[in-house]
């Protein structure tokens, strides 16, 4: 799914495509969005035929910018959203989905965060983990080394997936 989202983002920039510039603008917006964060950036990037390690950069950049911002002003700004009546059953999904993943990092604080946040997986991933580690008032300088450290596994990961690298080895 992730993939055929890519594809679809990259078709919609269009002329954006015919630069080196615009290709990886596309890769670093592609990273800033929930959902597709830097797996979205990568497979982008590897569809652009872009350089892996230049990606990855950009990707990891892309995909960290909006942490802080999750981690320090989230839960205010939830707080004053839920006295919107039209904007309270948006913010109780978005808790509800939060608080179905926090036991896999409840336990194992900022451990269970990096690899949450490392593994590659659906639902998991900056957004989400920088989302948990605040509803459960983790410290947030803790919170944000165990997430940028998970987003470098999964692009490592990803890298080796977007990029055919892992095809090769097996080879």
């Amino acid at each position: 799914m992730t993939e055929k989202f890519a594809k679809l983002m990259v078709g919609l920039f269009g002329t954006w495509t015919s630069t080196l510039y615009g290709k990886y603008i596309i890769v670093f917006i592609l990273s800033m969005i929930p959902i597709l964060e830097l797996r979205g950036g990568l497979i982008a990037a590897s569809i652009l035929n872009l350089p892996m390690w230049q990606s990855l950069l950009i990707c990891f950049i892309g995909n960290l910018i909006p942490v802080p911002l999750i981690l320090w002003f989230i839960m205010p700004l939830f707080e004053r959203l839920k006295k919107r009546k039209f904007l309270k059953s948006f913010v109780t999904k978005i808790e509800k989905k939060a608080n179905n993943k926090k036991d896999q990092i409840e336990r194992l604080k900022y451990i269970g965060l990096f690899f949450f946040v490392g593994v590659p997986l659906p639902g998991t991933g900056a957004w989400t983990g920088s989302l948990i580690a605040a509803f459960l008032g983790l410290d947030k300088k803790k919170s944000l080394i165990a997430t940028s450290l998970g987003v470098l596994m999964a692009g490592i990961i990803m890298l080796l997936v977007s990029y055919g690298v892992l095809g090769n080895l097996i080879r």
